[in-house]
């Protein structure tokens, strides 16, 4: 039974972009854009090879916004403002997944690489801010990304959370790695992934898969 194996659980960890919404609401690709859009003006180069560097940037430091303040000494204040500055109007309250989430027993907080400004408008769209009891941005993080392992111990830290007590929900693989090795029970959201020893659960359905578990 798949409850009992969150039976121990006292901290419920969620992502934000693409697992409290549906990938389809296509806000991270609204993301993408505007921070191609940034690299080039920052760097001085063509939309191309900005594509180019986002695309290193993730797979070297976990994020673009990582790999700009790695390579480059960026402020992330402006960056994030500006890489955020999109459009919600695909966004729709979901109750059912309020509802859901509520429901959980213990804590319930959102842990995204984005920032806490913009996940208060991802979560106020969605009908979810009621739902969590705090929200935590890569800035608690100190501008860390998931899936560095020093991410997680820092928001951990400042919640207060014990890892062998924990749940994480992600839509990306990678980030799952970490809590795993931590301890945590983990839930891969969105499209059917290949079998990987770190990944616990797997749903295409976040609000039916909470369903099963109270």
């Amino acid at each position: 039974m798949v409850a009992a194996s969150f039976s121990h659980v006292r901290t419920w960890v969620f992502d934000l972009d693409n697992t409290l919404y549906p990938p389809e609401a296509r806000l991270f690709a609204q993301i993408e854009v505007r921070m191609t859009a940034y690299v080039a003006r920052l760097l001085g180069v063509s939309e191309a090879e900005a594509d180019r560097l986002r695309a290193h940037y993730w797979a070297t430091y976990g994020t673009t916004l990582a790999g700009l303040m790695a390579e480059h000494g960026l402020d992330p204040g402006p960056y994030l403002d500006d890489v955020h500055d999109i459009d919600f109007s695909g966004l729709s309250p979901d109750p059912l997944l309020a509802a859901r989430i509520t429901a959980l027993p213990g804590r319930r907080i959102v842990f995204t690489n984005g920032d806490g400004a913009y996940a208060a408008k991802v979560l106020a769209t969605r009908g979810l801010t009621g739902a969590f009891d705090a929200v935590y941005g890569v800035e608690h993080a100190g501008y860390l990304p998931k899936p560095e392992q020093a991410a997680f111990e820092a928001v951990f830290a400042l919640d207060g959370l014990s890892p062998s007590e924990g749940a994480m929900f992600e839509d990306d693989p990678r980030n799952l790695m970490v809590p795993h090795l931590m301890g945590m029970r983990t839930v891969l959201v969105g499209p059917e992934a290949l079998a990987q020893d770190h990944i616990h659960h797997h749903t295409d359905d976040l609000a039916a898969f909470l369903a099963t578990l109270v």
